[in-house]
């Protein structure tokens, strides 16, 4: 059995696919109100932040996926994400399950620095903050002998379905839908962004991978990076649409954060839009050469407004 805690976003949900489909393993999958991906899965519904809950919840497993999700407000992610850490690795410690964490990079520093697995963690910001502080947390129980885990780390996302990410919100999606998109600071920045059905299919396989555990992996993305010109520009090609945008000031996210606290989540990321963020994937490539990386023209392809 291999569940999924906090189940019913879109990378639990490729998730869910990808291990049903490759590995062909029993799922459960753990939300406050889940719902089954196919039809031999079984749903547990449970609050994460309950350790009672969680503990039944990870009970049977050989492998438990962590990744829950909360929305963009500071005070909730430091009251929520320790319990929800600390109650993922004390169940799995007591089950014998494996746990497999995915992660972001908000605690990176936010320069033009290339990132690679070992690069320390410099939060700058309320969330980033929080996100560093699980993250450590998990690593020392690896290092203490806890429970046996990998952290699967990715940078910002774009893609299909409901993929929630600047990206998409700012640029694409206003671009398919005929309107002009934002830019954060600059558009000639290199951008190093995840296809999230490959963040999916990548951690299925890490997850399914003994010898990958008791590491931080950077999750697979295009090593060609483009520039928000260049993606809108692709987009422009590939769609047939006008591209236009804008290149906001970062004063303009500001404003727009003391009424929108999904505003606020992007202007603590804002320093990483003024400069390239180079996500370094090379160790995952040279683990798993067989893994077929997206390429931003095949994920802007699919991107294409229809109607």
């Amino acid at each position: 059995m291999q569940t999924i805690l906090g189940a019913g976003g879109q990378i639990a949900t490729e998730l869910a696919r990808e291990l049903h489909d490759r590995f062909g393993v029993p799922l459960r999958l753990v939300s406050r109100h889940p719902r089954a991906v196919h039809p031999s899965d079984e749903v547990f519904a449970a609050d994460l932040t309950d350790p009672a809950q969680t503990d039944a919840a990870v009970a049977g497993s050989d492998i438990a996926y962590l990744t829950a999700g909360l929305p963009a407000d500071a005070k909730l992610w430091a009251e929520k994400f320790p319990a929800i850490m600390r109650n993922a690795i004390d169940a799995c410690a007591r089950h014998g399950a494996k746990l497999v964490f995915f992660d972001n990079t908000y605690m990176y520093p936010m320069t033009s620095e290339p990132l690679t697995e070992a690069a320390p963690f410099d939060p700058q910001g309320p969330r980033a903050k929080v996100r560093a502080e699980i993250a450590t947390m998990l690593l020392d129980a690896m290092a203490a002998g806890r429970v046996e885990a990998v952290i699967c780390r990715a940078p910002e996302f774009y893609g299909p379905a409901q993929t929630q990410s600047f990206t998409n919100a700012l640029l694409l999606g206003p671009i398919a839908r005929g309107e002009r998109g934002r830019v954060p600071l600059r558009d000639d920045t290199l951008r190093s962004l995840i296809w999230t059905p490959d963040a999916s299919r990548a951690m299925a396989l890490i997850g399914n991978t003994p010898a990958a555990f008791g590491q931080t992996w950077h999750l697979p993305c295009d090593p060609e990076r483009r520039t928000y010109a260049q993606l809108a520009a692709l987009a422009s090609d590939l769609w047939g649409v006008e591209a236009r945008y804008t290149v906001a000031p970062a004063i303009a996210f500001r404003a727009a954060a003391v009424f929108d606290k999904g505003a606020r989540t992007i202007v603590e990321l804002l320093p990483r839009y003024a400069h390239d963020n180079i996500f370094v994937t090379e160790k995952f490539a040279q683990a798993f050469p067989e893994f077929r990386v997206t390429g931003y023209p095949e994920g802007i392809a699919a991107l294409r407004p229809t109607g």
